[in-house]
């Protein structure tokens, strides 16, 4: 399982993953060979997916965010779950129960965009669109211990 020395680095990397080795060192209390040796072990274990960069797609003109409900027709699942993969502004998508298969978010520069991509969707799915005004809570971990 995971220990204390985990939880911390773990959530340290959470914070900033460009951490070096060294900050991660003293954070920890252990040497810099031991934290790379428990990275490469939380790594193996698929504890530690990847390390990433977080860009504000406004940054690139992405100036809309939108939450859409997708639920195929009879028969057309398969289909618009991979023209969804294809279509690129659609940065996540989860399948889930319920009446919608579908909750993904889309992000676009405009309006009409927006409407275009959907357009693409529309004679195999029906959406439902909310524009995101603010996010009060950002991807995180859950609590990594028990509270």
């Amino acid at each position: 399982m995971h220990d204390e020395i985990d939880r911390i680095l773990i959530a340290a990397l959470m914070e900033d993953s460009r951490l070096s080795l060294k900050a991660l060192a003293r954070a920890s209390g252990l040497s810099s060979p031991s934290v790379a040796e428990r990275l490469r072990r939380l790594e193996e274990r698929g504890v530690l997916t990847g390390y990433t960069v977080m860009v504000d797609p406004k940054a690139f003109g992405y100036l809309l965010q939108a939450i859409v409900r997708i639920r195929p027709l009879p028969g057309q699942l398969h289909s618009v779950e991979r023209q969804i993969q294809a279509i690129p502004q659609f940065t996540e998508c989860d399948k889930v129960t319920g009446e919608d298969c579908f909750v993904a978010r889309l992000n676009v520069r405009s309006m009409e965009q927006l409407d275009t991509i959907l357009d693409k969707l529309a004679n195999q799915a029906e959406t439902n669109t909310a524009i995101v005004k603010t996010t009060p809570v950002k991807r995180r971990l859950p609590p990594l211990t028990e509270r």
